[in-house]
Parts: structure tokens; sequence; C-alpha cells
């Protein structure tokens, strides 16, 4: 199991230094990197992204002629168009988000009858990014063109219900546009018509004694945030719910970590007993992030403190031999930025700045080693160094940081 990860052999807690001149004699690099006063290590961030940013842009849209393949916002080239919103959101440099339009165009063309309807990897994606990013840029018509687009996106009957295929995937998109575009862009009445397939669907599968909620994809039942109960849960907390509904969501969630491993682990599926993954898709990483939120919408010690356990895991064991957010350092540094929000202890935000330190610090010799894996498709956003670039914008305001495509 432990070839999964690098032992975390970072201390606890490092204080910042007032001064930039005060960690000069610092002999070990990602020391001198936890000791910087945090104005300074987040100009490092900055550029670092910065320059990930134009070799992505070059690897993923200069070299391939401007032609997309794959539109996805997971491996493909939405995944670099929603970098170049952030990047935009984060230096207001307009030429990103002129760059992250054109690119949208593209993908819009691509996805066309594609069938996939969710954010991370079908067209609600491509159009709840195209509507946003047209509103920033001014562009009325160009706005209302893709949310017109978005409203025709049809739900497939055999369609799952989990986040990266399925509905909550779609759901994520709505609350996207209602968030940047405004409240009832996409009505409740909309919504809700998938919320109440989702939740009619979950009650099915309900056996006496297990989770009041409960779903199956690809013949298995997944708790993670990919494909499971994590992500299913993390999307409903975000829409309108009866009491009753209220009190399944809730109910699962307690049932989650009643059954969690003795290690605080989460299990990848229903009786799964291989407790090895430490992912955002699969594991506590993922789970935490959906138990922060919970104790943001309901409130009480338990979500809170399983949230705080959840994040030992991922300190301990979350150090991963992967740079991406879907299963990398990456995305299990968003892990510990979630508490930081929710709670606003700076040991958090440590622990955060430690992650990504590790990465700015590491992840290209580790990678050029072959000690470190940079992703099957090394420059996209989920599995590449897109993710590594994303967090490092995130971490110039750590209290605004989000979870790409899963936090809102």
């Amino acid at each position: 199991m432990a070839d999964r990860f690098f032992h975390n052999e970072m201390p606890d807690f490092v204080p910042e230094a007032t001064e930039e001149r005060a960690v000069e004699d610092v002999a070990d690099s990602l020391l001198r990197l936890l000791s910087l006063p945090y104005s300074a290590l987040a100009e490092r961030f900055k550029q670092a992204a910065l320059d990930l940013k134009a070799t992505i842009v070059m690897e993923t849209w200069g070299l391939k002629g401007r032609r997309v393949k794959d539109f996805s916002l997971y491996t493909g080239a939405l995944g670099t168009a929603f970098l170049l919103f952030k990047s935009f959101q984060v230096t207001k440099n307009r030429n990103d988000l002129k760059l992250c339009s054109d690119i949208v165009k593209a993908c819009d063309s691509a996805s066309r009858g594609s069938g996939a309807v969710t954010v991370i990897c079908g067209r609600a994606g491509v159009c709840a990014l195209g509507a946003v990013a047209a509103k920033q840029a001014g562009d009325e018509q160009l706005r209302n063109y893709y949310i017109t687009q978005f409203k025709e996106i049809k739900l497939p009957k055999d369609v799952p219900d989990e986040l990266l295929y399925g509905r909550v995937g779609f759901l994520w998109a709505c609350a996207f546009l209602n968030k940047h575009i405004g409240e009832g862009t996409i009505p409740p009445n909309y919504t809700g018509v998938v919320v109440n397939e989702i939740i009619k669907n979950g009650r099915k599968v309900f056996d006496k004694g297990g989770s009041p909620l409960m779903y199956e994809w690809d013949g298995q039942k997944f708790w993670g945030a990919a494909h499971g109960l994590a992500g299913i849960m993390h999307v409903l907390m975000h829409m309108q719910l009866q009491p009753d509904e209220v009190v399944d969501v809730k109910g699962t969630l307690h049932y989650m970590v009643k059954n969690r491993y003795p290690s605080g682990n989460y299990p990848s599926s229903e009786d799964s007993e291989s407790d090895g993954l430490v992912h955002w898709c699969h594991g506590a990483p993922g789970v935490t992030l959906t138990l922060a939120k919970a104790a943001e919408v309901f409130g009480g010690e338990a979500f809170l403190r399983a949230a705080a356990d959840g994040g030992e895991v991922v300190w301990n064991r979350g150090l991963l031999k992967r740079v991406g957010i879907c299963h990398g350092v990456s995305g299990n540094a968003y892990t510990f930025l979630s508490l930081y929000r929710l709670t606003g202890n700076v040991e958090f935000l440590y622990r955060a700045k430690a992650f990504a330190c590790f990465l700015l610090d590491r992840a290209d010799k580790l990678i050029l080693e072959g000690q470190m894996h940079g992703g099957d498709h090394p420059y996209s956003l989920f599995e590449g160094i897109g993710g590594m670039a994303y967090l490092f914008l995130d971490m110039i305001e750590p209290s605004k940081a989000r979870f790409p495509a899963y936090e809102l």
C-alpha cells in the first residue's frame, strides 16, 4: 500500500518568517519554501502557475492546430479552457479570457451529438463555461447562445446518477451557471425534476440497516466523489431539497462515517475491504470535501469532526506518487483548503501549503526520475500538470480556493 504514496516527512508546522531574506540560510529547499512569508510564496506559486499554463496551452491547443478531439474537462481541451478562466480570475489578463472563449468554441463544435451530458465529461461543461466566460467578456449574445444550448441538453433515461457521466454531473453545471450568471438562470423547477429522479433511484437500492440512499454504477455501489455516494451527496447539498430528502442525505453521510475503515479512510465501494485508495475519486479526500460541505450546510459537530478525521488520513497517506487532482497530490491538497475555509484554522492552511510546496519543489524532478507519475494525459486538468497549475493559482488566495468542477 505504501508504494502508492511518499512517506510524509514534512514537519507538522513551520512558522512563516517575517521577511524573505530570513530564510536564505535554510539548507533544505522544501523547508525554505515552507518558511517564506506567504506574500513571497504566493508570488512563487503565481509564476509557476503561469509558466505551466503557457506550456499546457501550447501542448493542448497550439501544437494541435487548434483542433479538438477530446473536448472533456477531465482530460481534454475544456480543462485547458477552465484553467485559463481561473488564470483570468486571478490575474485579470483578458488574453486568458479570450483564449478560454476560443477553446470553448472549438469544444462546442466537438461536443455536438456526443450524448455526454455532464460538466466534467460532457456538453454541460462546455455550455456552462462558455456562458460564464461570455458574461465576463460582456458578450450578451454569446452568453444567451450558450444558455440556450445548455437548456436543450436532454438527459437520456439510462444515464447514471454519478458525477463524471451522470445526473449530478449535469446538476453541478446548473449550480455553476446560477452562481456565476445569476440565481434562477437554471430555475429550481428545471433542476427539481432531476433531483427527484436521483432521490428516487437512491431509495430503490435501500437495504434495511444500510444507507438511506445507494447507487450503482458499472455494477458496483461506489462511495467516492467521481462515481458514488460522496459526489452525489455533495451536489445534492447545493440543491433545494424537501425535508425528507434532507433526512436521507444526512443519513447517507452518517452511514458512510459509521462504516469507514478503522484507519479513518473510506471504502471505494460498498463491502470493499481494500483500504488502499486515498484519492479524490475514491477514498478520504473526496469524502472529506463532502463532509466539509455537510458541516457548512447542516452544522453540528459530527460532520466537522469526521471531516477533520479525513484530513488526518490525507496528511498521513495523501502525498501520492501522482501529480493530478483526480488521484494525485494536487487534488489532495484541496482537502486542507476546504477545511481551512470551513474552520479558519491556520494549521489546515499550512498542510495545503505543504502539499503545494512539495509539488513546487519536487514534482518536476520526481516525474523526470520516474518516481512520480505525470498522468496518462500529462497536460490535462484532472490527470496531469493542469491540475497542479490550477492548485498553484488557488494558493495565491486560499480562502477563495475551490476544487475545480466539484466545489462551488
